[in-house]
């Protein structure tokens, strides 16, 4: 292979949902069912790469389902390794924290797998052990939360978080200009503030907001379930006795967003939320709350993560590139749900 072909492979592609697809990527998100979508099993079923080869075991490792989106992707995870008859796939509980998946992860390397899939609790946290495998010989997709570390993956796939926030704020910045606010009052309920993807978000929303003259007048970060995203609603609508929009980060935190607007039966701004949950997609379709838009971050990526290690472990590329092996960086677009486009997006809700 020419240096420019090993300068190319190495470059990030920046993809849709779907674009992921031509017979090597494109998956659908389950909700919370393990069995193979339609849009699943018909990547399994198509010519070229998909076609049964080499036998790969895959190894898992997710943290556990504490809600809808991390649900979500261990089922399309285990889903599309079903789709395919030449994985095996095996999974490691991840436990309750970085240290816990740690442990569980050392046991997975003993069996020496072809490949691992792993999203870690944190990627600084569990960097050392992407190294660790690596060194060991066995590739390692690194699925959303990123290794800090190039060398402590082969394959990293992941939303793209500065991009939600660039999404939202667009949204946002669209529908106030279009009413002609002026000087509007807009806040912001983050997940997770420690976590890498929460500080792009909220970057990529200030940065973009900013370019436009706005800014964010109150930020009450939740921990992406439902009662935390009740809590720090609360406390954002406490703090502000009028309210033009809001981002909210994570769709599954948003359930408890809504309780607490309809609690205060406040309806003087709109919401935008985030990750593209079914439940969501319906409310924007409906048009009955303040929710009117998301920016997906769709839990999907598990399956292409899935397809990547398998093509991986086989040593094939992707079949609609040039390149003869998997990128090393796959950065999916977040796109903007609206009622208008809503009832198209509906299958890859979670």
């Amino acid at each position: 292979m020419t240096q420019q072909s090993r300068d190319m492979s190495r470059r990030r592609l920046l993809f849709g949902t779907a674009a992921l697809g031509a017979g090597a990527l494109l998956a659908g998100c389950t909700s919370n069912e393990a069995e193979p979508t339609a849009a699943q099993t018909k990547a399994a079923e198509t010519g070229g790469n998909a076609e049964p080869g080499k036998r790969v075991t895959i190894g898992f490792s997710a943290p556990a389902a504490d809600h809808g989106w991390i649900a979500a992707i261990t089922n399309n995870a285990k889903a599309q390794a079903g789709a395919y008859s030449d994985v095996e796939f095996k999974t490691v509980e991840a436990g309750a924290d970085a240290a816990a998946q740690r442990a569980a992860l050392s046991t997975l390397l003993s069996q020496k797998p072809d490949v691992i899939v792993l999203l870690p609790h944190d990627g600084k946290e569990l960097n050392a052990f992407g190294l660790e495998a690596m060194k060991a010989g066995i590739p390692v997709v690194n699925l959303d939360r990123a290794f800090p570390d190039a060398r402590a993956y082969r394959t990293q796939i992941k939303g793209d978080n500065y991009g939600m926030g660039v999404a939202a704020a667009t949204y946002i910045i669209a529908q106030l200009q279009a009413k002609g606010v002026s000087n509007p009052i807009i806040g912001e309920i983050p997940g997770i503030d420690s976590l890498e993807l929460t500080q792009e978000r909220s970057k990529g929303f200030a940065d973009t907001l900013a370019a436009s003259g706005f800014k964010v007048a109150n930020r009450r970060p939740a921990e992406f379930t439902a009662d935390s995203g009740q809590q720090a609603a609360t406390g954002l609508l406490q703090a502000l006795p009028k309210i033009d929009a809001i981002w909210n980060h994570d769709d599954d935190q948003g359930i408890g967003v809504l309780a607490a607007v309809n609690q205060s039966g406040r309806k003087e701004f709109f919401m935008v939320g985030g990750a593209g949950s079914k439940k969501a997609m319906e409310d924007i379709q409906a048009d009955n709350t303040v929710l009117k838009a998301t920016v997906t971050y769709s839990p999907s990526m598990a399956s292409s993560a899935i397809s990547l290690a398998r093509l991986i472990g086989q040593g094939k590329g992707m079949s609609d590139l040039v390149e003869l092996q998997v990128p090393k960086e796959i950065v999916l677009a977040s796109e903007t749900i609206t009622k208008e486009n809503a009832g198209d997006y509906l299958k890859l809700g979670f």
